[in-house]
Order: C-alpha cells, then structure tokens, then sequence
C-alpha cells in the first residue's frame, strides 16, 4: 500500500497493470486476489497512466524483486493505492485486509516517509524551539514512530490532527494499524509486535531557511 500523491482518491483504489517492470524481473499482479478484494465494493480502479505517474509503490517494486529474487517464480503482488481515508473508513478495509494479514504467505509493504519540513513544504513545526530544529523534527516524528509501534490507530491519528506532520504515508498505516488491531481482537495470541529500526533525515536543518525529509523503516511479526 501507498500513498497517492497527484490523483486525488476517496479511498482505495486498485492498480490496472498486469505486471510491473523492475531493473531486475517483472512483478506479476496477483489477479485472483485483486478480484476478490473488487468484490467488497471498497475499491475502485487506478488507471495505468496515473499509475505511471504515482512513485509511492513504484520505489518500493525494485526492493521487493531484489528480497524476494529466490522466490521470483513464486509469488505475485497487489497493489493498493490509497487517498483520502477517515478513521472509520479505514476500519471497513480492515475488514477485507485481515484475512491477508492472517495468512503467513502474505506480506504487507507500506511505503511512506516521514516529516516533510521546511517552508517549500510550507510546515515549519518546531521553528522556534530552543533546540535545533533537526532535533525538534527528530522528537515530532520520534513520537509519531511510537504510537506506532504501540499499534494504536485512534492514537496515531489524534498525534496527525494535533500536529499535522507531512507523513506522506499516513493513510496507508492508519488502515494497517486498523488491520492489526482488527487482527489481534479475532486472534488475542497472536502477539503482534511493531518495531521501528532505522531513522534519518535527508539533512539537518539548523536555519528556517533549510529543508529536509524524514525516513523510518520498521517490521510487523505476528507470534
């Protein structure tokens, strides 16, 4: 799952492509599983040209074919473009996502960076601090990648409304945190745990003149 970031989307859409190519093998679409999230009536269709324009999914492709490069011949993809998406209606795709969730042969990757700061971004969160800026981007997306982890989709939410960061990818994880936590209640030992392990910052700002973004990467297990 990714963000849209030029088509203007209410809710999710999916992917037209059959295939997706990457400098090392082509990403073939998973077509029955596509088909049977259609069936929810939850989705709509994201059209081949404005997937070409959309980059969210598209970095994400090359990393896949390279982890998954033993497998190339065995497993298929699905692609989830996401747009705008209230709370309540991230938990209705909950619904038709957990039992994907559940299977130990899939895998959800969701693209997203962090923090977007600077005035070209026009969010200058921390301006004023006494602390250096880098230091207050650091501490605003630090908070952000905790509710995280505690997989807490209300909480997560009510830290974007009270803060705003430019998390690019919020959408996507408020439907995935919804999935998991829609996941724990229908299995209470399955013990899910998310972990962050790595974060950095494409610079560090010192001046309000500067600008940077962030980026974090973390895992989901199920016990």
């Amino acid at each position: 799952m990714g963000p849209s970031h030029k088509k203007y989307l209410t809710g999710c859409a999916l992917s037209k492509c059959d295939k997706f190519e990457t400098p090392l093998y082509d990403l073939i679409t998973d077509k029955e599983t596509v088909a049977q999230l259609y069936k929810s009536e939850l989705f709509t269709d994201f059209a081949v040209h404005d997937d070409e324009n959309e980059h969210s999914l598209e970095m994400q492709y090359p990393f896949i074919a390279k982890v998954m490069e033993d497998y190339r011949d065995n497993f298929k993809i699905i692609s989830i473009v996401v747009g705008d998406v209230s709370l309540d209606h991230a938990r209705k795709y909950a619904h038709v996502l957990q039992p994907l969730l559940a299977d130990p042969g899939t895998v959800f990757v969701i693209s997203s960076d962090f923090c977007h700061w600077g005035s070209r971004f026009s969010y200058c969160h921390g301006a004023d601090s006494k602390q250096p800026i880098w230091k207050a981007i650091t501490q605003l997306d630090k908070e952000g990648m905790d509710t995280i982890e505690e997989l807490n989709s209300s909480k997560f939410q009510d830290y974007l409304t009270r803060t705003e960061n430019t998390i690019c990818g919020k959408r996507p994880i408020v439907i995935f945190l919804c999935t998991v936590e829609l996941h724990l209640q229908q299995n209470p030992s399955s013990g899910p745990r998310f972990k962050f392990l790595h974060y950095s910052q494409s610079s560090r700002c010192e001046r309000k003149s500067d600008s940077s973004v962030s980026y974090a990467s973390g895992v989901l297990t199920l016990g």
